[in-house]
């Protein structure tokens, strides 16, 4: 990433992370971070698609198959990018497994799954991602493994990679 730019991410990053010192807010912002982590979503649509009923399925296959999209991509835009996690030593697990950060496929995740929860419902899923998907990405930033601009490009993409998504959809409802 170039100077100027890297400069600018670090100077609206810093104030947005927590202290590297153990306390509450910490533990609550590693909690939402993995909160966003693409096994829990993914064992959770295995689940409504075993035990929510048929009206369910058709959802549970396109959010499955837009997780795995996003997943494909997010990964290979980081190894192209190659841009570097922030300095520290808060989230070790994401340092140790993926040491890129751009973009964020958590936040890429999160935007997908309120858009998902927008077009198929119910309205309470809608609101309940909507209130813990900021506070999930926010909290990327705060236990410092990724630059705001990680998460704005995560967000960016999200976006884009659900409009894909849903005008495959048709295809997608031949298979359920």
């Amino acid at each position: 990433m170039s100077g100027t730019f890297q400069t600018v991410d670090e100077a609206l990053t810093g104030p947005l992370t927590l202290p590297a010192r153990p306390g509450f807010a910490r533990v609550l912002a590693t909690a939402l971070a993995h909160s966003g982590d693409i096994y829990f979503w993914a064992g959770f649509m295995v689940l409504v698609w075993f035990f929510a009923g048929e009206q369910w399925k058709l959802p549970a296959v396109v959010t499955t198959a837009g997780l795995l999209l996003s997943e494909v991509v997010v990964v290979g835009i980081k190894t192209i990018i190659r841009r570097k996690r922030p300095p520290g030593k808060g989230g070790l697990i994401y340092r140790k497994a993926d040491p890129f950060s751009f973009p964020s496929g958590h936040a890429a995740r999160a935007t997908m799954l309120c858009l998902l929860a927008w077009h198929f419902g119910p309205l309470a899923a809608f609101i309940g991602i909507m209130i813990w998907s900021p506070l999930m990405v926010m909290s990327r930033i705060a236990i410092g493994i990724h630059y705001v601009f990680d998460v704005a490009a995560g967000v960016i993409l999200g976006w884009i990679l659900t409009v894909v998504l849903l005008a495959l959809v048709p295809i997608a409802a031949r298979w359920v």
